[in-house]
């Protein structure tokens, strides 16, 4: 059994520790011989960092790192100088200290290969570094750029830093384009594309293969990977967990899998499923590694409904609309891995791409932490709540069900809410999440939209909503909503269902919270 390489992104340490290493290389192969301009954005923990390693010890020649792998046969081998450029590495609290940064990693690599360079600008300088290395070695030169947005990205919410930060990576990039003919292959990846246009908009050569369904199982794990790498492991967790091994997979794969960049190949992501083999127990692993403080922040600001995370329907150019100024929330949550891609329909004029959250881990995380943001209720509290929420429910126990929502509810600052019906639906729906339970909100039926679906087991709350700002009594709130259920006959879409029907009318105003329970009975 092969060690398992959490936290190492060195090829050549995973391939000398004879860690295991789930092969690759014949898409990097494939990736070679694409183009001499790639670029590629992967949400963080999806290996970006290990390939830029990978293709590090490639273009350096070291064949015999690669002995047993897909690619050892595919290409010419062949040394070429390589400049890496980590931007994990460069220091960029600034524009000044972010200039100092890059000018002294230039002067490393002029040191490394001994070129002297006499040009004091960052731009000149990167331009004469590149040209006296080819001149030196007689070898064209490898560009390999890691976290290009790191600068960008850690200031999302410092608009003018980020914009400083952007027009210095702009004029270091544009370097590439001019010395064109001493360069043998340029990579740049990173988290975002919002900032791929401004900061590459004079390398108009530069290949984005980020929606490729050529490249689209290049990072994580398919399936059948995870299956034939990690046998070892799976066996031994289900001796752990003491249970047979269609049901791990089961339960690993609703936890893990389900990241897709063309809507087809489902792809789990590497870190979740190593520190799982590991630490033997499920947990939201990848999500742990980053709290999404600002994303929770831009949700609130926008008074973004969260309820319209799931089944997302969007045009293709929502992926090459990022922009600083004024950052579309959806293309923000796809880029960062909080949602991704479950359907591709081509229009006559474009391609509709559907987003959703990629599996378990991911949807209960970021739910948990919107739910603290909205309410301010600590995760400590909520978290346990969920399970006393679930147990009400099953038990038909709205009274109990309710006081804990309205506990809940009556630890919102006055400040936070929000006067639109919307603002209570997606409370509720974060409720439900946390429970485990499933939940379609403003489900479509031929007599109207029934506010939420709830199905157990056993049984299915249809549910309606109202809301008023002031001068309607509660039961008359909750009354009406009951009436809405039944005249225009919403259960009649589950007529093929066994499960009996409850309806829930429940009311919200700013003050207070109730609700009317109403049973259709056993069909």
């Amino acid at each position: 059994m092969k060690k398992l390489p959490i936290g190492i992104q060195s090829f050549s340490k995973i391939i000398k520790d004879n860690c295991l290493y789930v092969d690759k290389t014949h898409h990097i192969a494939e990736l070679i011989q694409s183009g001499d301009y790639i670029f590629l954005s992967r949400p963080r923990r999806f290996g970006k960092s290990l390939l830029v390693s990978t293709l590090y010890e490639i273009f350096s020649g070291n064949k015999v790192l690669f002995q047993g792998l897909a690619i050892y046969d595919k290409i010419e081998w062949q040394t070429y100088p390589v400049i890496v450029i980590d931007f994990n590495n460069i220091s960029y609290n600034n524009e000044e200290v972010f200039r100092m940064s890059l000018s002294s990693f230039l002067d490393d690599v002029a040191i490394k290969y001994e070129v002297v360079l006499s040009k004091v600008f960052i731009k000149d300088k990167f331009a004469e570094l590149i040209e006296k290395i080819h001149n030196k070695t007689h070898q064209k030169v490898v560009i390999l750029v890691d976290e290009y947005d790191k600068p960008i990205v850690n200031y999302v919410d410092d608009i003018e830093r980020a914009g400083i930060n952007r027009e210095v990576l702009k004029e270091f990039f544009s370097v590439l384009k001019s010395q064109d003919a001493f360069l043998r292959f340029v990579f740049l990846t990173g988290v975002s594309k919002f900032s791929r246009v401004s900061v590459f908009s004079e390398l108009n050569n530069l290949r984005d293969i980020t929606l490729s369904k050529q490249f689209a199982t290049l990072f994580g794990y398919t399936q059948t990977e995870l299956e034939d790498y990690f046998e070892t492991s799976i066996q031994s967790l289900c001796f752990e967990l003491g249970i047979k091994k269609p049901q791990l997979l089961a339960k690993i794969k609703m936890w893990y899998n389900g990241y897709s960049w063309n809507a087809k190949d489902k792809m789990y992501n590497p870190f979740s499923i190593l520190n799982l083999f590991v630490e033997q127990r499920f947990s939201n692993y990848w999500f742990a590694t980053g709290t999404p403080t600002f994303l929770m922040k831009l949700i609130k600001k926008k008074q973004q409904d969260v309820t319209v995370f799931e089944n997302k329907k969007l045009s293709e150019v929502i992926f090459d609309s990022y922009n600083i100024e004024s950052m579309n929330i959806f293309a923000l949550l796809f880029q960062t891995g909080y949602l991704t891609i479950t359907h591709i329909e081509n229009k006559e004029l474009f391609r509709e791409y559907t987003l959703n959250y990629p599996n378990v881990e991911v949807k209960q995380a970021f739910v948990t932490y919107l739910m603290e943001s909205f309410t301010k209720n600590g995760l400590e509290e909520i978290q346990p709540l969920a399970y006393d929420l679930q147990r009400y429910l099953q038990e038909e126990n709205l009274e109990g069900f309710m006081n804990i929502i309205k506990a809940l509810f009556a630890k919102i600052p006055y400040p936070l809410h929000i006067e639109q019906e919307a603002y209570y639906h997606s409370l509720f729906y974060m409720i439900a999440v946390l429970m485990g339970v499933e939940i379609d909100l403003e489900v479509l039926t031929d007599k109207g939209r029934v506010d939420g679906v709830l199905a157990l087991p056993d049984k299915i709350y249809l549910i309606e909503f109202k809301y008023s700002k002031a001068g309607v009594k509660m039961a008359t709130l909750t009354n009406q909503a009951i009436k809405q259920i039944r005249a225009k006959n919403y259960g009649e879409r589950f007529l093929n269902d066994s499960r009996p029907l409850h309806f829930l009318g429940v009311g919200f105003t700013r003050k207070e919270i109730g609700y009317q329970l109403d049973k259709e009975g056993d069909k």
